[in-house]
């Protein structure tokens, strides 16, 4: 009997960050360009740099995928033939769109590439998806909304992969289609330059009252201003797995790469703990509460499963405070695997600092700085942000290259 498989893709925000997802075993990646991307203010990647992605991808036989997912308008199009040209040349292994319109420019000018639906084309039905099937679309990544039972009833139906949001910001309107940040700001959401209006903190004022400012307050019967928890699905996952889905997504390119790594490490512990059982012949797999546990360290606005049992309600959703405490905070990045070992450090380190290196799986490995230096050879009484150095520690370690290091906080301030 063959057991049913399921990719994990990550997000890549940057050149750094795709290979640390990769380091903490993502089987794909995807990734925006400059230009064409609904993250137009993430760092994202000159096309030197997709060529770079893809050579260093391929060679962990890991695949690429390219967001070309805006709602383009005509003066959007100049520019896309050449830049899917090189996309192509890059051998980029798919790409992700929205726009009819950009869908039609692929298959005329790079009909081989691989063409995937985006959430952003709100695919909230079997119609739907065999509708992108027929017009020769891959794969269809399913709008965010629908419950687990309306993501078999599309699985069954198609014969083209289906792909799954499971953990990341959701948007207060359909899987992303806003015009708030638009409206207020000016900057179009569906361009890639979303401002994020509905995480602002607002205020209310009285027309004749000015400089008077009134709580905004939620309760069971309003008012409900935007904001929501984040996805998290990780629970869910021996259900989907079983059902077939090919593929799960993390969202978070924006994120930091402490972020970027932790999520995509658990989500692959996660994984491969229910392709195990599932191997093993459990029938009812449940996730140790580990796995939730490491989830908490990474920071967020609290957690949602949205969707996935049918309709929500305010406490399933709304979130009561603008982040979750956040016990944990990145402090380096293993840059070189030598002795002593070379890491560069995001937060301050010094001597004496007890300090935790994100193993496979999800190990966790305590240790203590003995000895800080410079690539110089020079002791050092602190080594700040940025820098790279010598870490000496008397523990038992194997250290990976892009491998993350973390340190707890204490009352708010960074535990020395």
């Amino acid at each position: 009997m063959v057991l049913p498989s399921c990719e994990l893709l990550a997000p890549a925000g940057s050149l750094e960050k795709l290979k640390t997802a990769i380091h903490y075993g993502a089987d794909a990646v995807y990734l925006g360009g400059k230009q064409f991307g609904l993250r137009a203010k993430a760092a994202n990647f000159e096309l030197a740099e997709i060529r770079e992605a893809v050579l260093f991808a391929h060679a962990r036989n890991v695949r690429v995928f390219v967001t070309v997912n805006i709602m383009a308008h005509n003066r959007d199009l100049d520019a896309l033939p050449d830049y899917l040209t090189s996309l192509d040349a890059a051998g980029v292994d798919g790409l992700i769109i929205s726009d009819p319109g950009i869908f039609r420019m692929v298959q005329k000018i790079v009909p081989e590439l691989n063409i995937h639906i985006s959430t952003q084309a709100n695919i909230t039905n079997s119609e739907a998806a065999l509708f992108w099937q027929d017009m020769g679309a891959t794969r269809v990544n399913l709008a965010r909304e629908l419950s687990f039972a309306e993501m078999c009833e599309v699985k069954d139906a198609v014969a083209l992969k289906v792909e799954v949001f499971v953990h990341g910001a959701l948007c207060i309107s359909y899987s992303g289609r806003c015009m708030l940040s638009h409206y207020l700001t000016g900057r179009d959401a569906n361009k890639g330059a979303c401002a994020h209006p509905c995480r602002y903190k607002y205020r209310l004022e009285e027309e004749k009252r000015p400089g008077e400012y009134f709580p905004v307050e939620e309760d069971e019967r309003g008012v409900y201003i935007f904001n929501s928890k984040d996805l998290c699905l990780v629970n869910r996952l021996p259900e989907m797995v079983k059902a077939g889905i090919d593929s799960i997504k993390l969202e978070g390119r924006m994120k930091g790469i402490y972020y970027a790594g932790g999520i995509v490490r658990i989500y692959r512990a996660a994984l491969d703990f229910v392709h195990a059982q599932m191997a093993a012949g459990v029938a009812e797999i449940i996730l140790p509460p580990e796995f939730m546990d490491e989830i908490m360290k990474l920071g967020s606005r609290g957690y949602s499963e949205n969707f996935f049992d049918g309709s929500v309600g305010s406490a399933d959703m709304l979130y009561t405070g603008p982040r979750v405490t956040q016990e944990y905070v990145p402090a380096a990045i293993v840059r070189k695997v030598a002795d002593p070992v070379v890491i560069e450090v995001r937060n301050v380190i010094r001597p004496g600092d007890q300090l935790e290196y994100m193993g496979p799986g999800l190990e966790n490995i305590v240790f203590t700085v003995d000895e800080v230096q410079s690539l110089e050879g020079n002791v050092l009484h602190q080594a700040n942000p940025n820098m790279q150095v010598f870490l000496k520690t008397s523990a038992d370690i194997t250290w990976h290259e892009h491998g993350l290091i973390r340190r707890v906080q204490v009352s708010g301030a960074v535990n020395k």
